[in-house]
Order: C-alpha cells, then sequence, then structure tokens
C-alpha cells in the first residue's frame, strides 16, 4: 500500500513537472500583460523614446467616465452588439432549425455554413468593404442593374449607413457559428416530448416555444454570452470597413482604445479604457447567466 502511493506520488510529481513549462509560458504570455496593462493604467504615460511615467491613481478611470466621446462609443458599441447578436441568434436559430428538418439539399447547407465563419476577419472586412464601394461595389452595380438607384451611392460616407453597413457584414460572418451551435443542440433533443405534446394537440409554434427552445436554453447560454463578447470589443471589421468614420460615427470603444493608446499615444488611458471594456463585458455575461442559467437543466 505505501509503495503503490509513493508510486502515485511520484506519478503526479512528474506529471507536474511536463505541465510546469506550459504553464509558465500561458502565464507568460496572458497573466503578465494583464498585471502590465493594470499597472499602466494608473499612471500617465506619453509613449516616445524618452518616456515619463506619472502616477495620476484613478485619473485614468475618471477622465474616461468624464468624457463625452466615451459614452458615445459606448452607446455605439452597445447598438452594435445588441443588433448584431440579436440577428445572429436569430437567423441562427432559424437556420439550424431548417437544417435539423433535413430539407432537400440540407447537407449542403450545413456544409456551407462552414464558409463565411471560416473566412479570416480581415478578409471578410475587406470583402464588404469592396462590395460597399461606391465607386465599383457589387452592391451598386446590382441595385442599379435592378434599376432600384440611378446612380452609384457611397454608402460608407453616410453616418445613417455605415454602422449598420457594418453590422450586415458581422452577422455574414459569425452567424454560421450561432447556426452550428443551434443546430448542435438540437440534433441531441429528444423527439419523444415533441411527439407527445403534437398528441396532446399543441401546434408547432407552442412546441417550439414550450418544449424546444427552453431545453435550448444552455446552448443558447453559450451563444450569447460568446458572441457578446465578440461583437462588444469589435475592432479589426471596423478597422477594415469604416476605419471609424465617416465623422467617426462606426467607432467602437475597442478601436477608441486603440487610437487612445497608438495614434495618441496615451497609453495609461488606454489601459485604463482596456480595463473598463472588461468590466462591462463582465456585467453583460453577468446578467445573461443570472438570466439564462439552469443547473437543473444541463
Amino acid at each position: 500500500m505505501k509503495l503503490r502511493l509513493n508510486l502515485r506520488q511520484k506519478d503526479i510529481g512528474i506529471a507536474w513537472l511536463l505541465v510546469i513549462p506550459s504553464l509558465l509560458v500561458i502565464l507568460g504570455v496572458t497573466l503578465w500583460p494583464i498585471i502590465y496593462t493594470f499597472f499602466l493604467s494608473f499612471y500617465n504615460v506619453q509613449a516616445g523614446l524618452n518616456a515619463v511615467r506619472t502616477f495620476v491613481g484613478l485619473d485614468n478611470y475618471l477622465t474616461m467616465i468624464k468624457d463625452q466621446v466615451f459614452w458615445e462609443t459606448i452607446g455605439r458599441t452597445a447598438y452594435f452588439t445588441g443588433v448584431s447578436v440579436s440577428l445572429e441568434i436569430v437567423l441562427g436559430l432559424a437556420v439550424a432549425q431548417l437544417i435539423t428538418s433535413k430539407p432537400w439539399g440540407w447537407q449542403f447547407l450545413r456544409f456551407a455554413l462552414i464558409i463565411p465563419w471560416a473566412v479570416p476577419t480581415i478578409v471578410n472586412g475587406a470583402m464588404w468593404r469592396w462590395i460597399y464601394s461606391s465607386d465599383f461595389g457589387a452592391l451598386n452595380g446590382l441595385l442599379y442593374q435592378l434599376g432600384l438607384i440611378r446612380h452609384y451611392i457611397p454608402w460608407l460616407s453616410n453616418p445613417n449607413y455605415a454602422m449598420n453597413l457594418v453590422i450586415v457584414a458581422d452577422v455574414w460572418h459569425m452567424m454560421p457559428f450561432v447556426a452550428l451551435v443551434m443546430q448542435a443542440a438540437l440534433a441531441g433533443l429528444s423527439p419523444e416530448l415533441e411527439e407527445a405534446a403534437a398528441v396532446d394537440g399543441a401546434n408547432a409554434w407552442q412546441r417550439f416555444w414550450l418544449i424546444r427552445l427552453p431545453l435550448l436554453r444552455p446552448a443558447l447560454l453559450v451563444a450569447l454570452v460568446a458572441r457578446t463578447v465578440d461583437a462588444f470589443r469589435v475592432f479589426d471589421i471596423v478597422y477594415i470597413i469604416t476605419a471609424g468614420g465617416p465623422a467617426f460615427r462606426t467607432a467602437t470603444i475597442t478601436y477608441l482604445t486603440y487610437l487612445t493608446t497608438f495614434a495618441y499615444g496615451k497609453q495609461g488611458l488606454g489601459a485604463a479604457l482596456s480595463f473598463l471594456i472588461s468590466a462591462f463585458i463582465l456585467v453583460m455575461a453577468f446578467i445573461y447567466i443570472r438570466i439564462l442559467y439552469r443547473p437543473e437543466e444541463i
């Protein structure tokens, strides 16, 4: 018995020796930048060869909270997040339902869903910028050929259109992720409950709303949290399609952080902004979990 215990302890020691190098790399790549960024958020740091670091306490956070541009950017980011995630959830669930019903060509549809999701975000942004181009864009070309417009429209130069056009590009790119998550969850549901409800006289909508949707709550929670976190910190697609324009009308909070840190060289303010973004994301994730999480249903 004592020999067996010694061998087990030895195995645990060897396991730790094998894991520790990877843990150190992970901590160095993730934990140290977080700690250093948090440290910088309490300093006024001007980028340059002779950067001067001055301790300012919570001034960076207070400056951001009092800044009207910050709250306007939060509003735009919340709009982008709310609209894009809502569309992705609704369309993704609808597509998942369609695939689950197995119509003609459903296997090809499931395969085709992977293509938009697999496209890198940078490539997706460049593609949609070309589609929206005012000179040779596919959108203008299609509408002109259909006789719906008389001349090419500078879509991305119009403040009323720009953010919604970026949302369309994001939905096209990320809706397949939600659809695949929902389809996997639907495939795991037992059809017996719905069959029994149908025998009792429940119509298709009642079976979906009262039986299928509650059972999809865990998968829905995963998709909502993952997409909300990703959408709230959106940067690359905005940077590629509009670069925050026109007139800063598509600038999100992450894009503002980029400008503050790298374009304006205010690293302390940028660090404070990054932690404020994290705080907003944690609050939203907490709200989702409180509303949707049901341990007894998992």
